[in-house]
């Protein structure tokens, strides 16, 4: 058992014994600190080696995969809970939390939607039309996957490893990753393919990407804004919903369930804003079941 985890193991004994809270308090505190623990320990770091600086970099990582003000405020407190346990036990010698603030927010957040919100915008798209199954695979690709708006754009037929259960993307700076895709993506842009795709005529050039317009030519980033905005209209739905508020609300469902932070930094394919030092690739097969196990669309 290693440090940290013989002294998350104590820390929910005192929150239960001495603090006297219930199974979801518990629960939720010791979710937020494993979170820590997970980020701190890529980082060689262990419970007595946290210093606020460090806390700060983390709650920023949490801010840059898109959880809301809300759900930060919440792990803080349990961090803080966390810390506050191991000063009263002489487990360290001084507080790193003690000063730890919501991070400064330069510009506001896309607006995160709740599963249910998100099942109300696939609920408005109409089937019967041309565009339908289209739409409602661009949706669920957006969501299920956390991709960037240029990055469905450009997402090509020869990307698509459905078999293996990953789609590859070209992300920024041209660098490529391997997303999972959950079986809802696979679907329906299954059925987009033998509804819609497959009887157009398609524009020379344009034949290798997976999502077209109705004259066969690739989509336009504009065109998926104005796709969402009427979905979301249509949905009944006031906030203010943008492409981008999809891949916030993948990265937040995952966080709020317990997924690794580092597989779902991966996913997203983020730079690690903590150390100059290029992490160790992490294992495939260890990010698919990280978040085939925790995003909602995979969750029975």
């Amino acid at each position: 058992m290693t440090t940290w985890d013989r002294y998350i193991k104590d820390f929910v004994s005192y929150l239960k014994i001495e603090r006297g809270l219930s199974e979801n308090s518990i629960f939720a505190y010791q979710s937020d600190v494993i979170k820590l623990k997970d980020y701190s320990i890529e980082n060689r770091l262990e419970p007595n080696q946290i210093d606020l600086a460090y806390l700060k970099t983390f709650i920023a990582e949490l801010f840059d995969l898109g959880l809301s003000p809300r759900s930060q405020a919440r792990i803080i407190s349990g961090i803080k809970q966390f810390f506050l346990f191991l000063l009263i036990e002489k487990l360290i010698e001084n507080d790193p939390s003690e000063l730890l603030e919501m991070p400064s927010i330069g510009k506001k957040l896309p607006e995160v939607m709740t599963i249910e919100e998100i099942d109300r915008i696939i609920g408005a798209i109409d089937l019967s039309k041309n565009e339908g199954h289209r739409n409602k695979a661009i949706i669920e690709t957006l969501y299920s996957c956390g991709l960037r708006v240029s990055e469905l754009v450009n997402l090509r037929i020869e990307e698509l490893f459905f078999k293996e259960g990953f789609i590859r993307v070209i992300g920024k700076g041209n660098k490529q990753r391997l997303v999972p895709v959950s079986p809802s993506v696979e679907k329906e842009i299954g059925l987009y393919f033998e509804s819609t795709r497959r009887h157009q005529k398609i524009v020379k050039g344009n034949e290798s990407f997976v999502f077209l317009n109705r004259r066969g030519a690739q989509l336009t980033r504009v065109m998926i804004f104005t796709i969402v905005k009427e979905l979301v209209a249509l949905a009944g739905i006031k906030k203010n919903i943008s492409p981008h508020s999809f891949r916030h609300s993948f990265a937040t469902h995952l966080i709020e369930g317990g997924a690794n932070l580092r597989a779902i930094q991966e996913m997203l394919g983020h730079e690690s804003i903590t150390t100059t030092e290029i992490y160790t690739h992490l294992d495939q097969r260890f990010i698919r079941e990280a978040i085939t196990s925790f995003h909602p669309r995979n969750i029975n």
